[in-house]
């Protein structure tokens, strides 16, 4: 059975759970979407999870995001298909969902109350639009990428046996 993620705002006002497969948190996302909406330290890490399984109380303090992006690979203007949802009182970056894959939501690992699983490794991506005061902590067996990597968060979690049923 996939993990039960609880997750929250910082003012409890959106409360949510939704089950995962993957629900170790290793990738390091630096791009400015995610580091400028929720990144702290310069990055944000995202979950997978199953969206059919999400349940949410506290509906009405949503709110959501369409970033416009407009950068080496994108050289004209556009309006991200991903939908980042915040808390409206609080500002808190919650999950991402992007109808381009309808079955997965992304629930940031910041929004998790549920103690997770440790990544003994990493992957730090997105790196050619990290800000320039940010040292990517990298340790022995993380790997970087200056976009994306081609494995899935899904085929990560497998071939380490970390795919939980």
């Amino acid at each position: 059975m996939p993990m039960l993620l609880k997750g929250s705002c910082r003012c409890a006002n959106i409360r949510f759970e939704v089950q995962s497969h993957t629900p170790v948190p290793y990738q390091l996302c630096y791009c400015s979407i995610c580091r400028k909406q929720q990144g702290g330290g310069g990055y944000a890490i995202n979950l997978g999870a199953l969206n059919e399984t999400l349940r949410i109380q506290g509906k009405r303090h949503l709110g959501v995001y369409r970033a416009e992006i407009e950068d080496d690979e994108r050289p004209h203007c556009e309006v991200s298909t991903g939908e980042r949802n915040f808390c409206t009182k609080c500002g808190a970056a919650l999950w991402l969902y992007d109808p381009t894959w309808p079955d997965l939501v992304h629930p940031f690992a910041s929004a998790i109350d549920t103690d997770l699983p440790v990544a003994r490794e990493r992957v730090h991506l997105m790196l050619k639009y990290k800000a320039s005061w940010v040292v990517p902590d990298i340790r022995e067996g993380d790997r970087t990428f200056d976009l994306y990597p081609e494995e899935s968060i899904a085929d990560w979690h497998k071939r380490r046996g970390l795919w939980v049923d």
